[in-house]
């Protein structure tokens, strides 16, 4: 069977629901040879999980760690670049929030996904002290 995660293999299919940030690719965000760079990436997605975070704990949140981030296929300046967030598990204070980013080039409907990773965050208090998650 073929591994998604390799160039050249048929994408994945998009995760379920609709992105919580979609984005174009500017030429601010790129390198000389006009591709993304991968902090701006990794932010779009640190802002999406964020958000979720926010939504799952009613109230702010930090990002504590990022696991297993690969980048599997280039971004190009004006891509269409969209962030899908999914909470994998909830614990006393903290989330853990799967995130795929997926890119569509301009003009074509072809999307492909080009990273994806585990975001955890903790839910603080205005002290920025954790604070324990109500649902």
């Amino acid at each position: 069977m073929a591994d998604p995660d390799q160039p050249g293999t048929p994408p994945e299919r998009l995760p379920p629901g609709i992105p919580m940030i979609r984005n174009i690719a500017m030429p601010a965000d790129a390198n000389a040879n006009g591709d993304i760079f991968g902090g701006w990436i990794m932010s779009q997605m640190d802002l999406a999980a964020g958000n979720l975070a926010a939504r799952v704990a009613k109230g702010r949140c930090v990002t504590v760690s990022v696991d297993a981030m690969s980048f599997i296929r280039p971004v190009h300046i004006g891509d269409d670049v969209s962030v899908y967030a999914t909470l994998l598990s909830t614990g006393r204070t903290s989330m853990r929030i799967g995130v795929e980013a997926w890119r569509c080039a301009r003009g074509t409907a072809e999307e492909a996904r080009v990273t994806k990773a585990t975001f955890t965050f903790v839910a603080i208090d205005s002290n920025g002290r954790p604070r324990p998650i109500t649902e």
